[in-house]
This record gives C-alpha cells, structure tokens and sequence, in this order.
C-alpha cells in the first residue's frame, strides 16, 4: 500500500487526506504544537509530532519532515501549498531520500522559482513579457535607471518566492528608495533572498492563471482558465473558473502560452501559469509550481480530482483525465480570521460556534472548538459554490456565506459579501485594484450593536449561567427559585446592565428570547439568531451581522491601553524600528513595523510626543499588547 505523507497542515491537508483515502493509500499528518488539536493530525491514518509552533522549526524544518517520512516508511511526500511546496532544497532531500516528491523536479522549482528565470523561459517560449528590470546589480541606482527608462507607475517584487508577499507598488521616484527597502526586508523575512525586479505596473488590470498538468509521457494539459482578480494587498480574496468576458479566441490563447511555457520548462505534475491581461493583451508573470489554493474551482467545473493527478504523475503514471471538459460555473470565496475594520489585522481565539452552509463545498482546517493562532496563515476555510451560469454560481455563494457562522474570531465574512455585491463582480469587471478604490464602501466602520442584540447576547449568558451552557436541559438548570415571581438575573454587557426575566424563554426589555434548536441558535422576536460565549466576549449574529459584547470590565480589554503606550498590535516579529530614543514624533509618524502572518503591520505615534525609550530589538518576537517602546505624550 503506498503511503502519503502530507507535509503542511490545516485545510490543504484535510483535503488531500481525502483522496488519498479515496485511493485506498495510507496517509500521514506531520504537526506542530500548535496544531495538535486539529482535525487533519486525528483524521490521519498516522500524526507525527514535529517541531513546536515556529514553522522554521516544524513545517519549514525539512530533517525533521523527512525523519518523520523513514519513521512511517512513506512512499510520497506531498507539500501541498506555501511552507516548502516550491522548495528546490525539499524535492531535491526527498529525491536523495528515495522518495517520491509530489511536484515539479528540483531543477525545475530552482528556475521557476527565481522570477527572471523563469521569464526568460517565458520569452524563449514566445509568450510577452511586461518590460522591466531583472538584473544582476541590485542597487538602489541600478533600479532608479532602471524605472526611469520602464516609465512610471512600476511593480518590485522579489525574485525568489511568490503569494504576493514583498510586493511593492511605486508610481513616482521620491518613493522608490523606501519601497526598495520595504521590499527587501520582506523578501529576506519570508524566502531568505532579499533580490528583486522591476516590472512596468499596469493600472487596473485583470490577474488570469491557467491550471496546467504534465507528467512525464510528454503530456501536457490545460484545465482552463481563473480569474483570480479579485485581490487585497496582492492577495487572493475571490476566484473564479471560467474567467469571464473573454472570447474562445482568448482563452485559447491563453492555454497554449500556459501549455508552451511548461513545455519549455521541462515542467511535471500540477502547477498554474499566471498572467496579467489588459486591453493590450496578456504577459507572463510567473508560475506557481504547486496545487493553489483555488484549485476547487477548476475541479467543480472540469470535474477532475487534480490531487489524483498529482499522485498518479508522482507514482510514474499518465495523466488520467485527457477527456475532461468543462461545465457550468464556479467561484470560491476565502474566510480568513481578520478584522477589516482595523486595517485587516489577523484575528485569533477559539472557534466557539461553527457553522457552514451544507449546498456548497467547504474546504477548512477548523471544526467548533479549534483553537486559531497568529503562528500562520489566517485562512479558516475556503467556500466554494458551482452553478450552470455565474449568476447562479455567485448567488449560491453568497446565500452559503450568509448561512454560514464562525464565531469566537472576527473574520472576513461581511467584507465578502460587500464585494460579491458590487456592480463590478456582477458584471465581470473586476480588476485587481477594485479592493482598494472601493474599500470605504466595502469596510463600513464597525457599528455599535442595537438594543436588540444586547437583548440576545444577555439572554444566551442568562441561559449559561442557569443551565450550564443548555438551556434546553432541565435538569442543568440552577438559579435563584422565587415563590409566585418569575426569576430574574442581571447581565452586564459592555458596562451596560440589563434585567433578563425567565430561565428561557427570557424577555429582556420589549424582546423575546428563546432557544431554537442546536446550542447557539436562538430566536429574538422570533427571527433567528446565534449567541455564544467565548471567554469574557458574547458574539453575536443578528440580521446578518455579527457583533461582539464584552463581559469584562472596560480596563481590562487591551483596545483601552493608555493612549500615550507604543504596543504590539498583535503577536509577531518586530522587522523595522523607525524610533529612537530621545525623538521627538507626531501623531502618525512610523515607529515599529511588526511582521505577522505574511502581512507587515505600522506601529505609530499614538500621539504628538518624545520616545523616552526604545524597548524592543528588530527580530524580536513580541507578544500582542507587549510594549514596544515608553513614549510620553505632549501636555493636552
């Protein structure tokens, strides 16, 4: 029996998981600290502890990857995506290890995987590159002639690594040098090579990949086309197969570039080739030698298992699927734990309610009770709707993200929503910097919740405290027992008392509360809702917003910090320090920037002031609240 061993976590694990079983093969979860309480390492036929919860020393340490492989006698080893999928030192240990790698061969990660490389492929493969710089000098001169004669606006990125990550936008010279440094310390950060290039930055365009397959027969396939243009600070938010507005014409264009430039690759196994595409046509930009986060949506259109040709291409096999053909429409949306209306900050805690639309397919690393932590990427699940048209496709995915509940995190939900509803992705016009012209109308400020909810969120912890987490259980119950009166608590919610009468039904103010089925389900004036309690916070869903009410003190949460404090936003790593001690800094001015979870976060003067002291070191890692340096305010 051939065993797979799955060397990354969470979701893409899971998912792999299920057609190795599928294939009757053994599969093996190698896990962190952090992770050991995750479905994918029980859901495992075999869990390997590997490391504690730095990726550096578990999903990035690659001995102990492979000890783990010889301990459980694997055959295959797949990386799935991010941590060291596109690692030319990875394949190359496991092919010296005598097993099998499930990608590209290590020669061909090394010169994909190194941008200018990979271009030049791209031209000797005859498809249109964007004119730029790819050059050996790396000095900032070389890249101030460079832009001069590419023309502004451009685009740096780093030559080695992908995902978005140390990407930078410059649209005047003034601002080059900064963003040269910027892009530098990302790219040292997240792939150990600080090397960048230029590229000439198209306005508004639209970001098109096209999923290939290759194994080692000579055979080379195209399973069309996504659209993946809807984006935040280079990142994937929706995705969708087949890209729309484009003509037969286009996308058979498209294909044969993608097909031309793994050919000339000498490329094997899944990977995406992607393009940037504007009135003038299409330009290579890169490929992700890899299975991408939104492959479901080319498996729900082509109906083919591209796991399956993965391991089939690793075990030496043809392709299966040469016959597949498309039908209908797909599109994905991802749930990250974040809060938008703080600048998309990464957001953490237990999963106390979870919830998920059963009429489209779910692809998640969490189940009710998962702890999600700041030690990787935020991504909870991947929502992914098909339909005969994308009208429909987009209308089932909205109906399953408004059916869908996750609390305990803040998340990205009604962000979704916000931009599944604009004009632009109605009609197919969305381009890659439509996220962030239209960001105001897309994050409304956080709205303080109506008496309505306070009602709810009482109720629910009126209902915990008498009955032990059920109200349905009677014999849980427990309280204060009045003769000839109903019963009566108070709750306090955000400094704020409220009389909760009953032991459920409750009737807090004018409302009616009631418990309406599963635990956290509940009924307000009879509309549905969900209320649940994690730690001191009462989360909330009403009218299809969520809400948070604490039940803590106000001077115990960590957004009352003293406004004069310099504090961590949230657990990191401290990459750059623009304080000094003895300066003088406006409100606003750059002390700190924190690096947490690919994203780099601004630390800034929380007032006009003096920075007396600069507590922290770059490459420290910090906890969220930790201070980062003593600053004294100005005199009111």
């Amino acid at each position: 029996m051939t065993t797979v061993l799955v060397a990354n976590r969470g979701e893409i694990a899971r998912r792999i998981f299920r057609t190795v079983r599928r294939m009757g093969m053994k599969s093996v979860a190698v896990y962190s600290d952090a992770d050991a309480g995750l479905p994918f390492v029980r859901e495992a036929d075999t869990a390997v502890r590997i490391g504690p919860a730095s990726a550096r020393q578990s999903y990035l340490a690659i001995d102990r990857i492979l000890a783990a492989a010889e301990e459980t006698k694997a055959d295959l080893i797949h990386p799935g995506y991010g941590f060291l999928a596109e690692s030319p030192q990875f394949a190359h240990a496991v092919a010296a290890a005598g097993l099998g790698f499930v990608g590209p061969p290590a020669e061909v990660l090394k010169m994909l995987g190194d941008k200018a490389s990979a271009k030049a492929a791209a031209e000797r493969a005859g498809v249109p590159v964007l004119p730029g710089y790819r050059g050996d000098d790396q000095s900032d001169d070389a890249f101030i002639s460079a832009a001069r004669s590419t023309g502004y606006p451009v685009m740096l990125k780093p030559v080695a690594g992908g995902g978005g990550i140390g990407m930078q936008r410059v649209r005047e010279e003034r601002g080059l040098r900064e963003a040269l440094a910027r892009a530098r310390r990302m790219a040292s950060a997240a792939f150990g090579d600080e090397r960048l290039l230029l590229e000439r930055l198209i306005e508004r365009p639209r970001h098109l990949e096209v999923q290939i397959a290759a194994d080692d027969r000579g055979n080379v396939l195209s399973f069309g086309e996504r659209d993946c243009s809807a984006q935040r600070r280079n990142q994937k938010i929706v995705e969708e197969t087949p890209a729309p507005a484009l003509t037969s014409e286009q996308r058979g264009a498209l294909a044969e570039a993608a097909v031309a430039i793994a050919r000339e690759a000498g490329y094997r196994n899944a990977g995406t080739v992607e393009f940037v595409v504007d009135a003038a046509g299409f330009f290579f930009l890169e490929v992700n030698a890899r299975l991408q986060v939104e492959h479901p949506v080319t498996e729900l259109v082509w109906n083919v298992d591209l796991v399956e040709e993965q391991l089939r291409i690793a075990l030496g096999e043809a392709l299966s699927r040469t016959d597949a053909r498309t039908s209908g429409h797909a599109v994905e949306a991802r749930l990250y734990a974040e809060d938008p209306s703080a600048g998309f900050v990464p957001s953490a805690g237990r999963i106390a309610y979870l919830r998920w639309d059963e009429d489209v397919r779910v692809d998640s690393g969490y189940e009710e009770g998962s702890l999600v932590t700041t030690s990787y990427d935020p991504l909870i699940a991947k929502l992914i709707a098909r339909a005969d048209t994308r009208a429909g496709a987009l209308a089932k995915l909205e109906r399953a993200l408004e059916r869908s509940d996750v609390l305990g995190v803040r998340t990205n939900r009604e962000f979704l929503l916000a931009l599944l509803r604009t004009a632009a992705m109605r009609e197919g016009r969305v381009d890659t910097e439509l996220v962030e012209r239209e960001l105001a109308t897309l994050v409304p400020a956080r709205q303080r919740a109506p008496r309505e909810v306070y009602a709810l969120a009482a109720a629910a912890r009126a209902a915990e405290l008498y009955g032990g987490g059920d109200p349905r259980d009677p014999w849980a119950k427990h309280g204060g027992w009045r003769l000839g009166g109903d019963v009566q608590t108070t709750v306090v919610l955000d400094d704020t008392a409220l009389a909760v009468r009953g032991r459920g039904p409750f009737a807090v103010g004018e409302h009616q509360v009631r418990a309406d089925g599963d635990v956290g389900r509940w009924r307000i004036d009879d509309r549905p809702a969900v209320a649940v309690r994690s730690g001191d916070t009462m989360w909330a869903v009403c009218r299809g917003t969520t809400f948070e009410l604490s039940l803590a003190p106000r001077e115990r949460n960590v957004e009352t910090t003293a406004g004069a404090e310099v504090v961590a936003p949230m657990p990191g790593v401290v990459v750059g320090i623009a304080a000094a001690s003895g300066r003088r800094a406006r409100r606003g001015d750059l002390l700190f920037v924190v690096e947490a979870m690919k994203m780099e976060l601004r630390v800034e003067a929380p007032a006009d002031g003096i920075v007396t002291q600069v507590l922290a070191r770059e490459g420290q890692q910090v906890e969220r609240g930790e201070r980062l340096a003593e600053f004294e305010a100005d005199p009111a």
